[in-house]
């Protein structure tokens, strides 16, 4: 299920609306939220999604557990974290500010990437694929960005590289900045979810032998 979720940011807060039941908002206000968590989840409804972000979480979730006041969006509109469920509310989301976000394609071993927006941040990239990052540059200004240690934490395999070698546990899609990374553009999420597409079967010992290649590494 692809979810949105949205948090009041506390330096916008002036009005002390966080946690605040529905019954108390006179009018959900969009311009104080922000984005946390733009992307597929494995659940089934909003009770579901409030579990999980209250649970085990989700790597590509970039904010506190899930409640009163936050905003989920799914295909069938916006809907407020209440005391007691959930009410479905306006809210445009053209209002939130995400200057401080990518767009970025994730890939998980044995399933077909996905679009999804974090923060540019080392924190996320690192919580994203689960340990310290590094990158594999690609010939078109994007890199793969996996964890360092993923064969040595025996994660499973998850793409063949070209020319060879195998990238473990999950891992992101990026465009490459001046700086640090940005936005991939359509075409290259078009690109990149073809290329990816077919998720093969590989087995531990073909991931564990495969020792043949380098990364750089930003901790």
């Amino acid at each position: 299920m692809r979810l949105k979720i949205y948090q009041i940011d506390p330096d916008k807060d002036s009005l002390g609306l966080s946690y605040q039941p529905f019954k108390k908002v006179d009018m959900v206000d969009p311009t104080i939220y922000r984005k946390v968590f733009d992307a597929e989840a494995d659940v089934k409804d909003l009770e579901s999604a409030f579990r999980m972000f209250n649970d085990e979480g989700h790597p590509l979730h970039n904010g506190r557990s899930m409640s009163v006041s936050d905003v989920v969006v799914t295909e069938d509109g916006a809907f407020y974290c209440d005391s007691m469920g959930f009410v479905k509310t306006p809210f445009d989301e053209s209002k939130v500010d995400t200057s401080d976000l990518i767009k970025v394609l994730y890939v998980e071993p044995l399933k077909a990437p996905y679009e999804a927006e974090i923060p540019d941040t080392l924190e996320a990239k690192q919580k994203a694929v689960g340990g310290y990052i590094e990158y594999v540059y690609n010939s078109d200004e994007t890199a793969l960005v996996g964890d360092e240690e993923a064969k040595l934490k025996n994660k499973e395999g998850n793409r063949y590289l070209d020319g060879g070698g195998i990238i473990a546990g999950d891992f992101l899609v990026v465009g490459l900045g001046e700086e640090d990374c940005r936005s991939l553009t359509d075409e290259e999420i078009e690109k990149y979810k073809t290329k990816y597409s077919n998720a093969p079967e590989i087995t531990p010992e073909e991931t564990a032998a495969d020792v043949g290649f380098s990364f750089i590494s930003f901790n």
